[in-house]
């Protein structure tokens, strides 16, 4: 009898009468930005292999993201995982609607994951230019298509393929590069660091310039423009003016885990600025509010009862990674 009541109780409101829709839309674009954080340093020291030739700095940068790239892509299979537990008609709407999409994105990510792989594999200069070219594009296509698909996504474009996506993804390829150069300025050392001392700061004002491209585009459309002249979304474009600038000079003066810090909030301002813009509409093509797409009752305080102690497994994982591999990238040290 207590078990039956127990379900009819989870069956009929939220578990300790929590907002769980609110919970489960904020925890979605949090997953999303972590994956953006962490990975995306990964994608900006792939942009910026293209730009030094000296082997041995190469294998540097291999080296630097060789034990984290991997683990850094659960975030975004959680995040998949996530909008199909939680809200899976945007899932199957959003799939479908950008399906080439969402396939280049999966082929970047492929890309990118094999290169290193093979370039290790035969000291052969051809070998290393074909794999070398091999993980440059996908460490941009990556990035480029991922932005692609948020900004159609917040743009409401019904097909893969819209101006406003192709600024976002693009944005978020210069965002990727200020991480990757923060990244880097802490695990390497000698001429490939004072490289990155220079390229971030570029990075991050070429970053800011396509925000404002971005902004422009977004407040041509009636939908956005009355969202982004409140005082949030103003805040967290002002916000992020001010992590640029910290960023650009904390990495003049070297204090690398401050301008890493300040692009991972740049990250997660970008990823807030979205998910604000979008609520209560969750896709703006169909008119779905975050409300109407939600799962019932029962299922969405199943996901939160299970989802909770997997999470803290990740979080948990991801701390004894960092702490394993954490400081410089050590003479000789190769991926």
């Amino acid at each position: 009898m207590t078990d039956l009541v127990s379900l009819v109780a989870l069956a009929e409101e939220p578990i300790f009468g929590l907002p769980l829709t609110e919970i489960w839309y904020v925890l979605m674009f949090f997953i999303l930005a972590m994956f953006l954080a962490l990975d995306g340093f990964d994608f900006g020291v792939g942009a910026i292999f293209s730009r030094r030739e000296d082997e041995h700095e190469r294998e540097q940068m291999l080296a630097a993201i060789g034990p984290f790239w991997d683990g850094n892509e659960v975030w975004l299979v959680v995040f998949g995982g996530a909008l199909f537990a939680t809200f899976p008609i945007i899932y199957s709407t959003l799939f479908s609607r950008y399906y080439l999409l969402m396939f280049a994105i999966l082929g970047a990510l492929i890309v990118r994951g094999l290169a290193p792989e093979m370039y290790e594999q035969r000291e052969d200069p051809e070998w290393h230019r074909i794999w070398g070219m091999a993980f440059v594009g996908g460490s941009i296509a990556a990035p480029l298509f991922l932005g692609m698909f948020v900004g159609n996504w917040v743009a409401g474009a019904s097909t893969g393929f819209s101006v406003t996506g192709v600024v976002v993804g693009l944005a978020v390829v210069a965002l990727s590069v200020v991480s990757g150069a923060g990244w880097l300025g802490i695990k390497v050392r000698g001429d490939l660091q004072v490289y990155v001392q220079w390229i971030g700061p570029r990075a991050v004002a070429g970053y800011l310039g396509l925000v404002v491209v971005v902004l422009g585009l977004f407040a041509t459309q009636s939908s956005l423009r009355a969202d982004l002249l409140t005082a949030p979304a103003i805040g967290l474009v002002v916000l992020s003016v001010v992590l640029g600038g910290v960023y650009a000079y904390a990495m003049r003066e070297g204090r690398f885990y401050v301008a890493f810090g300040s692009a991972s909030a740049m990250v997660f301002g970008l990823v807030t600025l979205v998910a604000y813009l979008l609520y209560p509409v969750i896709d703006p093509v169909t008119g779905l509010t975050v409300d109407e797409a939600v799962v019932s009752t029962m299922p969405l305080n199943l996901m939160t009862i299970f989802a909770t102690p997997l999470l803290l497994l990740v979080f948990t994982y991801f701390v004894v990674l960092y702490s394993a591999f954490s400081g410089p990238v050590e003479a000789g040290e190769a991926y």
